[in-house]
């Protein structure tokens, strides 16, 4: 059994949506798509059909891998996260020890992770660097660009 992703409601709603998406849309169209080129005859030479047949393939791949993530799933109640260390889904203010710039991010699952809306994922090397820290302490974060230190300014749910 792999280990559990901690979501948000609305994260995992997003994932079940999309879920029900690739079964219900996708899954039915594709087969139509199969069924449309094997109708043109002769399989071993027809273009459409291989690849048909390939994108079916990778589409269930894809319903396993979310089916499997959804086994996993747990929705964490953010009013019961404890607020004196960064932990999942908790929101962050950090200051670049190297700029003195400030910045906030939001500790979600892999699945959430959206920079531009200053979610980062907790696999993240941000992510990573910041768990389990308290206000004050200080995070090196080790990244491709090198190490950053961050600065733990405040922490809330």
């Amino acid at each position: 059994m792999s280990d559990p992703a901690y979501y948000t409601e609305e994260g995992l709603k997003k994932l079940m949506d999309e879920l029900q998406h690739m079964r219900t849309v996708e899954r039915p169209h594709l087969s139509q798509q199969i069924a449309d080129a094997r109708d043109k005859g002769d399989l071993s030479e027809n273009a459409e059909y291989h690849a048909a047949k390939e994108d079916q393939g990778l589409l269930e791949a894809r319903i396993a891998k979310l089916e499997k993530v959804m086994a996993n799933a747990r929705v964490i109640d953010t009013s019961q996260v404890d607020d004196s260390r960064v932990y999942i889904h908790c929101k962050v203010t950090v200051r670049h020890m190297d700029n003195d710039s400030k910045r906030d991010f939001v500790i979600v699952a892999e699945s959430e992770a959206d920079i531009r809306a200053g979610k980062i994922s907790v696999t993240s090397p941000i992510g990573k660097g910041l768990l389990g820290k308290a206000r004050g302490e200080v995070a090196e974060v080790i990244t491709p660009a090198g190490t950053t230190r961050f600065e733990i300014i405040e922490i809330t749910r």
